[in-house]
């Protein structure tokens, strides 16, 4: 796989003694995980009935990696909703999100739904989940997804940000947004994302995603709580969008344990020094 080269440049200055092995890191096999539908089947009930090879997965309770040769979206348990096939790292935003049973719940951007579909398991029929993306033919999925997961107390929706918050201002206890991005973390699950990549890209992404969450923060309940995530590697698109949204509402970032490995972000002036090219001031 070639990677853009002014991607790898960028990655050289970002990971420094890391980069020689996040470029290794391309040559392993990759990462295949399922999620337990707790709405159909306790975690350790469908361990006693599965047939496939499953180990742990460190940062959820109900999440595995199961090998490649394992057919797990051709067995029958798939189709009965037992269980959802999501990538591992793409486990962890919902699973820190802290659902309490009856709360009132968005996810902005849900299609396809995995992320949706553990909040529901974490609302336990109870309370209301609001399963939001702008894009009505991503919502088909989406829908079939919720359904298939018998989350019986969702609802799903193809609506701009901005016209929901109109209607429901402080509405939410919980709000996720996993953001459109530029996908750097995608490239070796989908190299096509590389042929859109352009040094402009995140910058491009960054103010999408200044619009959607401005719309969410105003939806957001008094002490109501909001996971913000990509699956990119830009700063642009994680730490200057994080030292954006503290320096513009009222908010205030909340630690999360690090587990296997997980690192903090890089402080933000830090950040900001490294790649001086790359910022243009916001937030400072």
């Amino acid at each position: 796989m070639e990677l853009p080269v002014k991607f790898k440049e960028q990655m050289k200055e970002l990971l420094q003694d890391e980069y020689e092995d996040y470029l290794h890191s391309f040559n392993h096999e990759r990462y295949y995980g399922l999620r337990v539908n707790t709405l159909k089947i306790s975690v350790e009930e469908f361990l006693r009935i599965s047939p496939f090879k499953l180990k742990p997965i460190p940062w959820t309770n109900d999440g595995f990696y199961y090998s490649s040769e394992d057919k797990p979206s051709k067995h029958p348990y798939y189709y009965a909703g037992l269980y959802y096939l999501q990538e591992p790292s793409a486990m962890l935003p919902a699973q820190v999100l802290p659902i309490n049973e009856n709360d009132v719940v968005l996810d902005t951007c849900a299609a396809p739904g995995g992320k949706s579909t553990k909040l529901a398991t974490k609302l336990n029929h109870t309370g209301l989940l609001i399963s939001n993306d702008i894009s009505s033919s991503r919502c088909q999925g989406l829908l079939k997804n919720i359904e298939l997961f018998g989350c019986d107390n969702a609802w799903v929706t193809s609506e701009d940000l901005t016209n929901m918050e109109e209607h429901y201002p402080e509405t939410f206890d919980k709000i996720l947004v996993d953001a459109p991005c530029s996908g750097e973390g995608m490239f070796r699950k989908q190299p096509d994302a590389m042929d859109y990549w352009s040094l402009d890209y995140p910058a491009q992404c960054a103010a999408l995603q200044r619009e959607i969450l401005e719309d969410a923060v105003k939806m957001l309940a008094n002490c109501g709580e909001l996971v913000y995530s990509t699956c990119t590697w830009a700063p642009e698109e994680n730490e200057e969008i994080v030292a954006w949204l503290l320096d513009e509402f009222p908010l205030e970032l909340v630690d999360l344990p690090k587990i296997n490995g997980m690192t903090p972000g890089i402080d933000y002036p830090e950040t900001a020094r490294m790649y001086p090219h790359r910022f243009k001031g916001e937030g400072q």
